[in-house]
């Protein structure tokens, strides 16, 4: 039995914990309702985007890492990431988040 939260109600939790934080999350791309991966785009006032990505560990957790950061000599690396993710997996969860200091408030999520 998978004892994890389905997709719809963490994605609901973590926009409402941005809120909280006086921050902004938005659905960019929905997915699979129960099962679908979760890929999150945080910023602050629009700069310094990072996007996280569930990776499981051996321990059997589930941390949200950093795949890929802002980089300013390739503005649409980001972008291009998550099409190419969307393309490989139609049932991925694209979440924005514009909140101060989103890798704290990405490592604060539950595992």
């Amino acid at each position: 039995m998978d004892t994890r939260l389905p997709a719809h109600l963490e994605i609901g939790a973590i926009l409402r914990a941005v809120q909280a934080e006086g921050g902004f999350g938005t659905v960019i791309h929905r997915g699979e309702q129960d099962a679908g991966t979760i890929l999150i785009l945080t910023m602050y006032r629009g700069d310094q985007v990072t996007l996280f990505e569930r990776m499981p560990q051996l321990d059997g957790s589930r941390p949200f890492i950093a795949a890929k950061r802002e980089n300013p000599e390739n503005p649409r690396e980001i972008d291009e990431y998550v099409a190419k993710r969307k393309r490989q997996d139609p049932d991925i969860w694209v979440i924005e988040l514009d909140v101060a200091d989103g890798e704290r408030f990405v490592a604060s999520l539950p595992r």
